[in-house]
């Protein structure tokens, strides 16, 4: 098949075992790869009510069949299992060179089962996987597992590791990949932890097997066709990275600030991309086989931190570690992203959870006795970098913060979790859930919850004038159209930038010519939106499977309750009554029930049959 090799491969960590299975075209044509393979692999593979941490689980890396072809941005790496922070399916995804690899090794999907006695890493080429003990590597953190691996085996060949978070278990544990200065992190929803329960240490790959085209000619035209777009589009993003969405947020009044009760930052200048690309720019980084170069590798040039180089955070790191915790102060970020990276952990759980501590700390609801004696008070970066460390080791306080902010909250109390910022256990990065309506509707519906890598608020990019900034009917519409563009662009492995700002926000003619010159399919548009469709229905289904419904379809306390007190999107809310309007809209516009459970017809139509039976 183009774009494909046909082959999975699973792997018993317990037994030591391999087993090379293979798929058709009607497979393919139905979950396309990533992210629906994955969904598809877990549903099958997964009983109802297991323990993410327990040796049941299952983790897959998957690729698409348009990774490591001309397109531009198909190098994402891209992983899923069931989550320890929310109890659902969850797949996580990072920059580099991962996936490219991976798909040379002529496996689409790696799918790791069991749990090995003893600390093991796994190297799979195009000959099948084999087992190395790893117990010199356990301990150690993600750069020093990275580099000792890339020694033993080659530059050729491309590692994603755990940290020491996800060794002891934090819930929100990541899975680091390096390549060339571009430090990617699967850093969502803790996958590491579940790796690290699974006595994994890394996935090392290594393969020459190249991807075909069908069609290679038309793939090069839409690639040219698409590459003037893409840069004027993401131009801001080439210059200066993701941080350029400081500025941008807090014009609005959208910039989350001291666990959000606030949404303006008096010091947000000292963080805004500008200051960062003039005082600690090196140079740009970028993923394999991508024009954008949206990565930056900084310095801190002066100071307690002077000599620290290391990848320039994120802009959700720049909200998580910065304004939420209410410390603007630059070098200070730069360390603590550095050593999230390094232990493995999620910046934006992290930071949100800690920015949660410190509210309830301000309010009296943690005290000395839950912490240890220690003050996590609100634009004090020593004790957000000391209880970093100490959350990634499990030492004291450090051991209540790594189960995440909503188990923290069912041990401290009803107060505690008005102070919540998450949905379905999943804290909610920078992109306000109170001053955007589609974001409220995106966050409540989303297979994942608290992520904006589900729905997408790529709505900032439609002019204000238009009805979609009224009408909560074409908001949920627009939340669903997203979330069907997220399941295909997770399932052709690519990176969201290149195929909103290359191809489209919603899905159309470009995406389905993308498809069909590598595949040499004859697929409709209708056909491409189904797959979105059918893919976001079995995730929910694997969720209602394990008891979630309608009820946890919600919002933070602070979000339905609680306006914006200050800035540009003062006063605006997200009231509960309307969100009730908008789950019977979304369900509705879904074929689901009013409970948010898929109805058989629905299944049915969607080829999901075996789900309805269930």
């Amino acid at each position: 098949m183009n774009g494909y090799s046909g082959k999975i491969l699973t792997i018993d960590l317990e037994k030591n075992s391999f087993n090379t299975q293979t798929f058709d075209e009607s497979f393919a044509r139905k979950y396309l790869g990533g992210n629906g393979f994955a969904v598809k692999i877990l549903y099958d593979g997964l009983k109802p009510g297991i323990n993410p941490l327990s040796p049941e689980n299952v983790v897959v890396f998957a690729v698409g069949p348009v990774t490591d072809t001309r397109t531009p941005g198909t190098s994402r790496g891209y992983v899923a299992s069931k989550s320890p922070l929310t109890g659902g399916f969850f797949d996580s995804t990072f920059g580099g060179r991962f996936a490219i690899t991976q798909k040379r090794t002529g496996f689409e999907a790696i799918v790791l089962q069991g749990k090995s006695p003893v600390p093991v890493y796994l190297y799979v080429n195009e000959e099948g996987g084999r087992l190395f003990p790893a117990e010199k590597l356990w301990g150690k953190n993600t750069q020093e597992t990275i580099e000792e691996l890339l020694n033993i085996h080659g530059d050729r060949v491309d590692v994603a590791a755990i940290g020491p978070a996800g060794e002891a278990g934090v819930r929100f544990a990541g899975i680091s990949h390096q390549w060339k200065g571009r430090h990617g992190m699967a850093g969502r929803g803790g996958i590491g932890s579940v790796m690290g329960s699974k006595k994994l240490k890394a996935v090392v790959v290594d393969g020459k097997q190249r991807t075909t085209a069908a069609d290679p000619e038309g793939l090069q035209n839409l690639v040219k066709e698409c590459d003037e777009p893409l840069k004027k589009k993401t131009q801001g993003m080439a210059n200066f990275g993701t941080p350029v969405l400081v500025g941008l947020y807090q014009a609005q009044g959208a910039l989350g600030t001291r666990n959000l009760q606030q949404e303006i930052n008096a010091r947000w200048e000292v963080i805004n991309a500008e200051k960062l690309k003039d005082n600690h720019f090196v140079q740009h980084s970028a993923c394999a086989q991508c024009t954008v170069a949206c990565g930056k590798v900084s310095e801190v040039k002066e100071g307690q931190f002077a000599g620290l180089r290391w990848k320039m955070p994120e802009y959700e790191t720049l909200f998580a570690l910065g304004t939420m915790t209410d410390n603007c102060d630059l070098p200070f970020i730069m360390a603590a992203n550095r050593l999230c990276d390094l232990m493995g952990m999620d910046t934006v759980s992290m930071g949100v959870t800690l920015s949660f501590a410190m509210e309830c700390y301000e309010r009296g609801i943690l005290t000395h006795k839950e912490t240890g004696g220690i003050s996590p008070r609100f634009g004090d970066p020593d004790v957000v970098l000391d209880l970093i460390q100490k959350t990634a080791k499990r030492e004291g306080f450090g051991g209540f913060l790594a189960e995440g902010s909503f188990k923290m909250a069912d041990r401290l109390g009803p107060e505690a979790k008005k102070l919540l910022y998450g949905v379905k256990g999943l804290e909610i990065p920078g992109h306000s859930a109170r001053a955007y309506p589609i974001n409220a509707i995106g966050y409540a519906t989303n297979t994942r919850g608290g992520s904006h890598h589900d729905h997408r608020p790529t709505f900032r990019a439609i002019p204000p004038d238009d009805p979609l900034h009224r009408d909560m009917n074409l908001q949920t519409k627009f939340v669903i159209s997203t979330q069907n563009l997220s399941a295909v662009g997770d399932s052709l492995t690519q990176c969201r930038f290149v195929t909103e700002q290359g191809l489209g926000i919603t899905l159309g003619t470009n995406h389905l010519r993308l498809v069909n010159a590598v595949t040499g399919w004859d697929m409709k548009l209708e056909d491409l939106e189904k797959i979105g469709e059918r893919i976001v229905t079995l995730e929910r289904a694997f969720n209602c499977r394990e008891g979630m419904s309608r009820k946890d379809d919600v919002l933070p306390y602070r979000v339905t309750h609680e306006p914006i007190p200050e800035g540009a999107a003062k006063g605006k809310h997200f009231p509960l009554e309307k969100l009730e309007m908008a789950l019977n809209d979304y369900y509705s516009l879904r074929g689901w029930d009013k409970e948010g459970i898929p109805t058989p017809d629905t299944l049915k139509k969607l080829g999901l049959e075996f789900v309805a039976d269930h």
